[in-house]
């Protein structure tokens, strides 16, 4: 069993592209344990085909696509099978489901004695007074009370993925103008704070609201401590990568027995602006595993 885990996320903005444009070549080389994809928008068959092209085979694959076909999906690729794995957020009326579909995979499992828990979360974009934000508040509505359930159950689990918003002016390069905007509204940030704030305890939101903290740990932040950045997304209009005028929308939020575990943390930034395969790094982490010392 290897001393540590590799666990990478990345929205592939479409898989069938992304193996077009070069991603194949970084699975090759980055020496990923479990890869966690968001907006698949392919079949079951598309991915069989693409990881069964990975030079070094031996990928097991959990996947749900969008009801909604062309749309969002997510899938989990691992290098050894997951013992059990579940699809969908709980806590949603059939047509949330429905819309929701794609967005959330949980998969179990064993590493060398060592239970280990990745969820593959894709979270509503949203759009202001639109039905796509209502869809995005139930979906992070449902989110808390599944973390809270994720976390009784077991010590080391990963939420990883393209979470759409982000939750602090860190986060994203041109804040000031993106705060009443869908990513960066108050409200949607005081969900972050209440999964980051003490479980139990009552935190403040940034919209002035309060709630219960879920503490969970955002890796990311943890590792750049209070810096810019560093950045997972880029729009294609403009010069927005050129010039690093980027957003943090994806995230390793854990729990906080796995974020002691943490060994490294990177973020995939393609050397120049030809050379991405998506408009979303990978975020990539190396977790301890083994007894705990």
């Amino acid at each position: 069993m290897p001393e540590t885990l590799r666990l990478a996320s990345v929205n592939v903005n479409g898989v069938r592209a992304a193996f077009r444009k070069g991603m194949g070549d970084w699975l090759d080389q980055r020496g990923v344990d479990v890869l966690a994809m968001q907006e698949v928008r392919a079949d079951d068959s598309h991915l069989e085909e693409l990881f069964g092209r990975v030079e070094d085979r031996g990928w097991h694959i959990l996947h749900d696509p969008c009801a909604i076909k062309g749309r969002a999906g997510v899938a989990i690729a691992s290098r050894v099978p997951a013992v059990e794995h579940r699809i969908g957020l709980g806590g949603l009326d059939l047509q949330e489901s429905i819309q929701s579909s794609g967005r959330w995979l949980e998969a179990d499992f064993d590493f060398g004695g060592t239970p280990f828990t990745v969820v593959s979360n894709y979270t509503h974009s949203g759009e202001v007074d639109t039905p796509r934000q209502e869809a995005k508040w139930a979906f992070l509505d449902a989110m808390g009370p599944r973390m809270n359930e994720l976390a009784d159950a077991r010590d080391l689990v990963a939420i990883v993925g393209d979470f759409n918003v982000g939750h602090r002016e860190f986060d994203i390069k041109n804040w000031r103008g993106n705060v009443k905007r869908s990513g960066f509204l108050p409200r949607e940030r005081a969900y972050f704070d209440r999964f980051f704030g003490p479980r139990g305890e009552v935190v403040a939101g940034v919209d002035g609201t309060e709630g219960p903290g879920f503490g969970w740990i955002d890796v990311g932040r943890r590792w750049a401590g209070e810096v810019d950045g560093p950045y997972t997304w880029w729009s294609n209009r403009g010069q927005a990568f050129d010039n690093d005028t980027g957003w943090r929308i994806d995230y390793h939020v854990v729990t906080p027995a796995l974020a002691e575990r943490v060994e490294n943390y990177a973020i995939d930034r393609a050397a120049a602006y030809d050379e991405r395969w998506s408009d979303h790094a990978p975020v990539v982490v190396d977790y301890r595993l083994g007894a705990w010392s």
